[in-house]
Parts: C-alpha cells; sequence; structure tokens
C-alpha cells in the first residue's frame, strides 16, 4: 500500500474537524439563547444554571474520559463520546423550559468531555516531543473554529426555522464525523499509508515512556493526582478556564444586552472573538519552538514563556468597561481570544510533555476537570453578580486570573530529564 507523506498531519487534521464539531455543539446554546430565553421564557439567572450545568457534568466526566479513552484506545474511546455528543446536541430541541434545557445541556457535557484527553492523547500518539505544541495547536483551533462557525449557523436555522432546527443539525454533523474517524483514525503502528521514515522521525523524537520490560505502565489516578506536576497544570486551568467559558457563554448575550446588538448585527460580529482565538492556537503553537530557538531556551521553558505571554495579553478584555463602541469592545474580546487559546495551547503541551503517552488523556481529564470546576464557580457568580455591579468588573478578574495561573506554572512546574531537548535544538521533519 502507497505510503502518504505527512500521516501525521491528516491523522490532526481529523482530530481537528472533530473539536469542530465538539465546540460547535456547545456554542450552539449560547448564540441561541436570546432566543430561547424569550420563548423558554427563561430569566439570566436560570439561563446560568443551564451553563452550569454542562460546566459540572463537563469537569467531573473529564477524569473518567480521559481514563477511558486511555483504557480503550483513542479510536474508539473517541468515537463512543463523539455518538454520545451528537446525539445529546440534537435532542436538546425537545428541551420546554429552563429544567429541562438544563438536563440535555448536562448530557452533552458528560459525552464532550472527552474532546480535548482525545485531542491531547492523539498527538501525543502521532508527533514527537518537539513538535507537539504545533500539532496541539492545530486541533485546538477546532475549539474556537466551532465557536466561529456557531453565529452565522445557528442564526441561519432560526431565521430559517427555529432554534430547535439549530440543535438538530449540529448533532447530524457530529454523526457524520463520527463515521469518518471510524473509518480512517488509526494508530501510528496500525497505519499501513505510514511510511517507514516518518513512522522512526515520530518514534525518535518521542519519549522513553517503557519500563525495564519495555512496557509503559499504566495511568494511576492516585499517582498523577499527588504529583507536584499536576497541581503545577491543575492550578493554572482552574485560573484560566472561566475566561475561555465566558466568551463562550456570555459574549452574544454581552453584546445583545449591552452594546444592543440585533440578531444579525450578532452573527456579523459574534463570531470574530473566535477567529482570533484561531490565531491564537496556530501562534501559540509555533511560539514555542520560536522562542526554543532564538531565545536559547530549553522547550520546557519556552512552553512557560508561551503561558506567560498569553495571561499578558487578557489584559485587553479587562479594559472593555472603557470602550464606547461596541466594535471596540469586540475587537477586545478578540484580543481575550487570542490570548487564551495561545496560553491554553501551551498548557496542554506541557500536560504532555510531563505525562507518559498512556496516562496523558487521565492527566489531562484530571487538569480539565479542575478548569471546568473553576469556570462552573465562576459562572455562578457571573450570573448572580452580573446583575448586580455589571459585566466589566468580572473582566477585569478574568485577566488577574490568568495571570496568577501562568505565574504558578512558571514557579511549579518541573521537567523530566526524558523530555528534554537540548537548548535551541531542533530537528529537521521527516
Amino acid at each position: 500500500m502507497k505510503a502518504v507523506k505527512g500521516m501525521r498531519w491528516w491523522m490532526i487534521s481529523l482530530v481537528t474537524v472533530g473539536l469542530i464539531v465538539n465546540y460547535l455543539a456547545r456554542n450552539t446554546l449560547s448564540v441561541s439563547a436570546a432566543t430561547i430565553m424569550e420563548q423558554l421564557h427563561v430569566t439570566t439567572q436560570q439561563y446560568s444554571y443551564v451553563v452550569v450545568a454542562w460546566q459540572v457534568c463537563y469537569a467531573l466526566v473529564q477524569p473518567v474520559a480521559g481514563y477511558v479513552l486511555d483504557a480503550l484506545g483513542t479510536k474508539i474511546g473517541f468515537a463512543i463520546f463523539a455518538a454520545a455528543w451528537s446525539l445529546a446536541c440534537a435532542a436538546t430541541a425537545l428541551a420546554t423550559g429552563w429544567q429541562s434545557l438544563a438536563l440535555f445541556r448536562g448530557i452533552l457535557g458528560v459525552a464532550e468531555a472527552a474532546g480535548i484527553p482525545g485531542g491531547v492523547k492523539a498527538s501525543s500518539e502521532w508527533f514527537p516531543a518537539k513538535e507537539r505544541s504545533v500539532a496541539i495547536g492545530w486541533f485546538n483551533i477546532g475549539s474556537s473554529v466551532g465557536a466561529l462557525l456557531a453565529p452565522p449557523l445557528v442564526v441561519w436555522a432560526i431565521l430559517r426555522g427555529s432554534w430547535e432546527w439549530a440543535f438538530v443539525i449540529v448533532g447530524v454533523l457530529g454523526l457524520v464525523w463520527t463515521v469518518l474517524w471510524l473509518a480512517f483514525y488509526k494508530h501510528p503502528k496500525q497505519q499501513k499509508r505510514l511510511s517507514a521514515a516518518e513512522r522512526d522521525y515520530i518514534v525518535s523524537g518521542q519519549e522513553d515512556q517503557g519500563g525495564s520490560n519495555g512496557i509503559a505502565k499504566k495511568a494511576n489516578w492516585k499517582e498523577i493526582v499527588v504529583s507536584r506536576n499536576f497541581w503545577s497544570i491543575a492550578i493554572p486551568r482552574f485560573l484560566s478556564e472561566p475566561a475561555w467559558q465566558t466568551f463562550n457563554a456570555w459574549i452574544p448575550l454581552y453584546m445583545a444586552t449591552e452594546r444592543h446588538m440585533n440578531l444579525k448585527e450578532i452573527a456579523l460580529f459574534a463570531w470574530l472573538p473566535f477567529l482570533a482565538a484561531d490565531l491564537g492556537c496556530v501562534l501559540g503553537g509555533y511560539l514555542s519552538p520560536f522562542f526554543h530557538k532564538y531565545c536559547n531556551v530549553s522547550l520546557f521553558t519556552s512552553r512557560k514563556m508561551v503561558m506567560a505571554f498569553g495571561s499578558l495579553c487578557m489584559i485587553g478584555p479587562a479594559c472593555i468597561g472603557l470602550a464606547v463602541s461596541p466594535y471596540t469592545a469586540i475587537a477586545l474580546f478578540c484580543v481575550g481570544g487570542f490570548a487564551h487559546q495561545t496560553l491554553s495551547g501551551a498548557l496542554y503541551s506541557i500536560t504532555s510533555d510531563m505525562f507518559d503517552r498512556n496516562e496523558v488523556a487521565t492527566a489531562t481529564g484530571l487538569g480539565g476537570m479542575s478548569g471546568y470546576l473553576g469556570a462552573t464557580l465562576f459562572t455562578l457568580l457571573f450570573g448572580f453578580l452580573v446583575t448586580r455591579i455589571g459585566y466589566n468588573p468580572l473582566f477585569v478578574l478574568l485577566a488577574l486570573f490568568d495571570i496568577v495561573g501562568a505565574v504558578v506554572l512558571c514557579f511549579v512546574a518541573k521537567e523530566r530529564r526524558e523530555t528534554a531537548l537540548p537548548v535551541g535544538q531542533l530537528q529537521t521533519s521527516a
């Protein structure tokens, strides 16, 4: 069978499409929120409960999803969760009030919990350590592309039919991707179209993760949780995730209620912060090898530098309260989207550096649980305070969270010896 050049990039492209559908499903609600709240008579406080239902389920199930992926393998495990989130998304069309809406969103959160752990695990299987931040940056672009596509798709569905149709359409897209995933994704060991040269390049650039008998150890939750390196990512995830979840759940509603944009204006402009987030995903991935080479630092230190850079950029959305024009507010949201996805990619890359391939999904899931617990607590606070003190002080608080998270990462995370590359060393790719 003829080998395909750059097979690892085809595999990560398939993961990226899956993340696009994953985030399209979760952002369908935020775009249709104003319409749903009016038709189902949902208050702002009740809407925050619906958002929290998704976040709590997503947070609690992420470690379980990661463990299932490590146990069943990336292909089968990811497919099971993808089919489940697609059906849950479509079923949201049956909601008749905020309670049933919260129920369906909770089920969606359970199923979508495998998205990021699955992507990180696939990256650790298919890429050498020095390229992993780039690969994670490209698959992480799916999160913002999904959010970017949601406004025009959902508004189109509402104007042409109803808000229910938006959820059904996205659910069908998820099932189509699940079929494609089962048909095309394979581990490098089973991929017959992977050339010998590319296989050697991937394997030679990965960490030695076998024991004395050549068999990698199994994932152990207790060992992960008690490790210093886990907390070096769990605390920054707890502090940084509230920003991204706030952007996903509240931007369209903020633009409608505070900046008085109508539905068509939201469709025209609400996707721009997620386009900027796409740039953050890609640039953040390439910043790590850039800093590694030109700042004469280790690859691991370069990941920390990317995290610090992204957190400082969060000062942009902290200044939204100073913006007079709604278009300036959108521009500052764009800075925030760029900032968060830049630092988020760095956190995922560091996770893949610090944990073995057969435990990286579990570690990512546990870190994700920490992140979404932080997002849940902040959403509850947000829903309570937004009607009392307004949005602006809360946007400032999000920036402070990210800066503190970057400080924690820089001082707590320690590099494993086997992941280290000599300062400035960049190999020629296959």
